[in-house]
């Protein structure tokens, strides 16, 4: 496929969208709160059902946050996000972060949680994020990091989720264990003033791992991952259904501890 292209992997599956509609700025841009600022003029890319953009309006009052994504109907339910929060400070739309149709020097801030792990060239998005970006701003960026993950007890079948997931993640353009590769690809891109952290998203108690393991359980046979491992002859539907099962099997364990570690970066442009 064109190196500017990839497929985004997981789909918008119900058993995705919940991972997606847990995330906040608390837990998903930590790192990047302290540098906001009131006034702020925000863009944030790849923003899927609109959770953590609704948290940076609220954070930036007297500024303005665009939320944009590759797939237009997610769009919708973004809106509805903002609206039920009542915030007027928002605004999405459709943008290719390879190509945005946004003027040089636009905005303050330019963020993406989990994009560059699914586009063609994180390079090219880079340096689109800085484009767009004004003198003094901050492109910020965080994706996980897959071959990082770790996990108790050693579960028989995670192993083989892990490594089909990366198999068909970069089947499809993508690369997932973009944690790690941030800070290369941003000097790639041309930054020079850089600030490289790490978290992590940790599933230990009852509830975490019910939710945890129940989403990746489902995500493994019924969404748009499983109909491309399928269609691309990586697995079939009986191997995926071993997965999804070892997958609830850990989740079942008192004593299973699941964490997913993050890369994560602020570039001042």
């Amino acid at each position: 496929m064109p190196k500017e292209t990839a497929v985004y992997t997981h789909g918008h599956h119900a058993s995705v969208l919940r991972s997606h509609t847990w995330r906040t700025a608390a837990n998903s841009a930590a790192y990047l709160v302290g540098e906001l600022k009131p006034h702020m003029a925000v863009l944030d890319v790849g923003c899927g059902p609109g959770t953590i953009t609704a948290d940076l309006a609220a954070l930036v009052p007297q500024g303005h946050v665009t939320g944009v994504d590759a797939a237009p109907g997610i769009l919708d339910q973004a809106r509805a996000t903002a609206a039920e929060r009542g915030l007027d400070n928002v605004e999405f739309a459709v943008a290719d972060v390879h190509a945005l149709d946004f003027p040089d020097d636009t905005f303050c801030v330019a963020h993406a949680h989990q994009v560059l792990q699914h586009v063609g060239d994180p390079v090219q998005a880079l340096h689109e994020l800085r484009r767009v970006v004004k003198p003094g701003g901050i492109v910020a960026v965080r994706d996980s990091d897959y071959a990082a993950m770790t996990w108790y007890p050693r579960t028989p079948g995670l192993d083989d989720w892990l490594e089909l997931y990366e198999r068909v993640a970069r089947a499809n353009g993508g690369e997932p264990d973009a944690g790690r590769r941030l800070k290369s690809w941003a000097l790639e891109a041309g930054f020079t003033d850089l600030t490289a952290t790490s978290s992590t998203w940790t599933f230990s108690t009852e509830e975490e791992r019910a939710w945890w393991s129940g989403l990746w359980a489902e995500r493994t046979t019924d969404s748009s991952y499983a109909r491309r491992a399928t269609e691309s002859g990586h697995a079939d539907e009986a191997a995926l259904a071993a997965i999804s099962a070892a997958w609830r099997a850990w989740g079942e364990q008192p004593d299973g501890w699941f964490a997913v570690l993050h890369g994560e970066l602020l570039c001042r442009v």
